[in-house]
């Protein structure tokens, strides 16, 4: 017991004669846990975005003029048996051209002199929303197109490779990001606590001469440790609430596409930042403490 009463006399003096120090430590981890949590939560929409847009990804495939009936039925049923197409929805000439009238309007006026339809008749395909990766359906569309009566496959190619790329940069740059502000707020930690150490070093000797031992000697030091991490961490969390809160109230109003790639932030984040701040910082003050021969 006496020794965590002195432990935590030691850490809040500590803090407050070195308040400029530990302010300067605190901010450093808190930038830096909310610049990773930035990337993570910007990852996290991404995917949403990903998964949104896949539910309502299609592909559609354009027949032939000459197909006949009885082609049009066998490839009918040959994309219905295919394990990875969940709907095919038939669109006649007739249908297309109906379509095509209600999006246009008032510019329907370009078919008049037409003597018949140019349009083709198609099939709407839906596939499963966890096989839309770039290369999977590159490789469907080659070999539907390869199938008999089919003129054409088209579905968003550049688009879909266009989210898929954003999404993998953006959990690379989460990863990588991730890394170095971990161990820059392991190596800011460790070199705080080495500051400190020595600062206290006449201190210390006179511990060492009344027989304290080292963990004794070393608890202020972790507690304080820990107490920047925690403090960085829960600055950073309240730093990710208001940007997000300023985001979704003033943000979207002028830039309502914003809304498009923006999902609410769990709960949990708002914990795991400041205890993985603490994390991080017991670790480097532990490794300043170990490395400190006294």
């Amino acid at each position: 017991m006496k020794v965590f009463n002195y432990s935590f006399q030691t850490v809040f003096k500590s803090l407050w004669l070195e308040k400029w120090i530990n302010l300067l430590t605190i901010l450093s981890i808190s930038i830096g846990l909310s610049l990773v949590t930035t990337f993570i939560m910007m990852s996290l929409n991404m995917e949403s975005v990903l998964q949104r847009w896949a539910k309502n990804f299609g592909m559609v495939v354009y027949l032939t003029e000459t197909i006949s009936q009885e082609e049009e039925d066998s490839l009918k049923n040959q994309l219905a048996e295919d394990i990875d197409i969940i709907e095919v929805k038939y669109i006649s000439k007739d249908t297309a051209l109906e379509e095509l009238r209600k999006t246009l309007g008032a510019n329907t006026l370009i078919f008049e002199g037409l003597n018949e339809n140019p349009l083709p008749s198609s099939f709407e395909l839906k596939l499963k929303s966890d096989l839309l990766s770039p290369e999977i359906i590159i490789n469907k569309a080659a070999k539907i197109e390869k199938m008999s009566g089919v003129e054409e496959v088209q579905y968003g190619e550049k688009w879909l490779s266009s989210l898929y790329t954003i999404s993998k940069t953006m959990k690379t740059g989460s990863i990588v990001i991730g890394g170095a502000v971990f161990i820059a707020i392991t190596f800011i930690t460790y070199s705080t606590i080495k500051i400190f150490f020595y600062r206290r070093k006449e201190e210390i000797e006179t511990l060492k001469l009344l027989g304290a031992t080292r963990s004794f000697i070393r608890m202020p030091f972790l507690l304080e440790g820990l107490i920047i991490g925690l403090l960085g961490g829960i600055i950073s969390s309240l730093a990710i609430f208001s940007i997000y809160s300023f985001t979704s109230l003033k943000v979207i109003e002028f830039l309502p596409s914003v809304k498009l790639f923006m999902t609410s932030i769990p709960f949990e984040i708002y914990i795991a930042v400041p205890l993985a701040g603490t994390l991080v910082s017991v670790i480097g003050s532990i490794i300043a403490v170990g490395k400190i021969r006294y």
